[in-house]
C-alpha cells in the first residue's frame, strides 16, 4: 500500500558527496518522521539520521558534521546530503518513515535499500 523509493546511492571517493533521496507514496496521512538507516554483512543496523516532521533531528555521532537530513512534507520526501565520505560509510542504506494510515493506524515503513560505496 505504500511505497519508500529511494535513490542517489552509488560509488564515490573519500572525500567526496552524495545525496539520497527518499519519496514515500500512497494512502497516507501523516509521516510523523523520516530517517535512514545502514547496514553491513555481519552487522547490526545503525540508525544514521532520523528528522520528525517539526524539523528536529537525530545525528549518529559517526556522521555528526558531514550529513544533513531534510524534509519536504508535502512531497513525503526526505533527503540525507552526505559529505567528506569516509570508506567507513560503505554500507546499504534504508530509507525509513513512520507512517499515519488515514485510519490512524501508524506502523514503520522500509524501503529496498541503495548501496553506497565509498572508495579510498
Amino acid at each position: 500500500q505504500v511505497q519508500l523509493v529511494e535513490s542517489g546511492g552509488g560509488l564515490v571517493q573519500a572525500g567526496g558527496s552524495l545525496r539520497l533521496s527518499c519519496a514515500a507514496s500512497g494512502s497516507i496521512f501523516s509521516i510523523n518522521h523520516m530517517g535512514w538507516y545502514r547496514q553491513v554483512p555481519g552487522k547490526t543496523r545503525e540508525l544514521v539520521a532520523s528528522i520528525r516532521s517539526d524539523d528536529s533531528t537525530y545525528y549518529a555521532d559517526s556522521v555528526k558534521g558531514r550529513f544533513t537530513i531534510s524534509r519536504d512534507n508535502a512531497k513525503n520526501t526526505t533527503y540525507l546530503q552526505m559529505s567528506s565520505l569516509k570508506p567507513e560509510d560503505t554500507a546499504v542504506y534504508y530509507c525509513y518513515a513512520m507512517v499515519v494510515r488515514y485510519s490512524g493506524y501508524e506502523y514503520d515503513d522500509w524501503g529496498q535499500g541503495t548501496q553506497v560505496t565509498v572508495s579510498s
